[in-house]
């Protein structure tokens, strides 16, 4: 085939917190962190990813590691433009062939603006061809609801930097909501929590580490407890305290609250036939967020409905973009145009 001389085509998942690059008839080959070290001095890139995440809080003062996405936009666009070109040539081997045409997957409720940034991000980075699909309608095709039938289909996609609430039905969305409140915020309640509790400072990946190992949403099982170290602020030392999962349960109930009442308004906002086939099929969480323990339960509790976490909440949204690059006719209607998006307004 003509395509596959000039690139495999591929889709990008583009998160605040990790980049997937989906590759066509080979699955997802990068997934790595939305991270990258840039030289001061001389603006060079230092590292990307896994490399570039290690360095976060360790750099020394010419070195500054950063994640050029933040609540699911482009923060620093030449730094998103550098990492995608080093992720597109970490799986096109000879760069000078590589032209592809590739699907970026954006939150729902990004303006035109952003979308165009990251179009172009795409463009400069090599892509032949540049396609936008929606998070939530990337992360259903990729749990595998059936999108395309007259059904409701409920999707929860927990990122980074975002929280996508969705309702599907023939190959549309219904009706969604896009709230900045996601992994990033979450890590932050347990950071500034522990400030204010025990006077302990820590830094962005121990918060995260807490969150990973601690974190609950729903009271239930057995407690679960972990030594945190952490700076003092007031001795200025360094200091180890011990924290329990019904801890954390306090520290992360804010954006938990606003993750619940998101899906709360999104199901008010559905048609009834649709909230009929939701009550039926259940809520489908995805995401890094799907693997917060507890949180299925609470979502459950909350709404009265039952919630599934798909099968592999991390990938679903590459695995959703990259079945669009597989069945790229079947599925070509999911994908943003401007047409779409007026007829949705109206």
């Amino acid at each position: 085939m003509a395509n596959n001389l000039v690139g495999r085509d591929m889709a990008v998942d583009l998160g605040t917190a990790n980049t997937l690059v989906y590759v066509r008839g080979k699955g997802v080959l990068v997934d790595e962190p939305s991270v990258v070290a840039v030289n001061e001095k001389t603006g060079e890139l230092v590292a990307v990813g896994h490399d570039a995440k290690s360095m976060v809080g360790r750099t020394p003062e010419d070195i500054t590691a950063i994640r050029p996405l933040q609540d699911g936009v482009i923060a620093d666009f030449e730094a998103t433009e550098q990492m995608l070109r080093h992720f597109i040539a970490l799986v096109h081997r000879r760069r000078y062939l590589a032209k592809p045409r590739i699907v970026v997957c954006v939150p729902s409720g990004i303006t035109t603006v952003e979308q165009r940034a990251v179009k172009e991000a795409a463009y400069q980075a090599g892509a032949r061809r540049v396609y936008i699909i929606e998070e939530p309608m990337a992360a259903a095709i990729g749990a595998g609801l059936p999108v395309h039938q007259a059904t409701g289909n409920m999707v929860v996609d927990i990122g980074g930097g975002t929280t996508e609430v969705a309702v599907i039905s023939l190959g549309g969305i219904v009706t969604s909501l896009s709230i900045r409140t996601a992994g990033d915020e979450l890590d932050r309640a347990v950071g500034s929590w522990l400030k204010k509790e025990y006077a302990l400072l820590v830094g962005e990946s121990t918060a995260e580490l807490v969150k990973t190992t601690l974190g609950s949403a729903f009271a239930s099982g057995k407690l679960r407890e972990a030594d945190i170290r952490g700076r003092d602020l007031v001795s200025g030392l360094p200091r180890t305290v011990t924290l329990t999962s019904a801890d954390l349960r306090v520290a992360l109930e804010e954006p938990l609250h606003a993750i619940v009442d998101a899906v709360r308004v999104t199901l008010d906002q559905t048609p009834p036939e649709l909230a009929g086939d939701i009550m039926d099929r259940g809520i489908v969480l995805t995401g890094g967020g799907a693997l917060l323990h507890g949180l299925d339960e609470r979502l459950g509790h909350e709404t009265g409905m039952p919630v599934h976490v798909a099968e592999d909440p991390l990938r679903s949204v590459a695995h959703g973009a990259g079945r669009c690059v597989e069945e790229f006719e079947a599925l070509h209607q999911v994908l943003v145009t401007e047409r779409r998006r007026l007829a949705r307004t109206a």
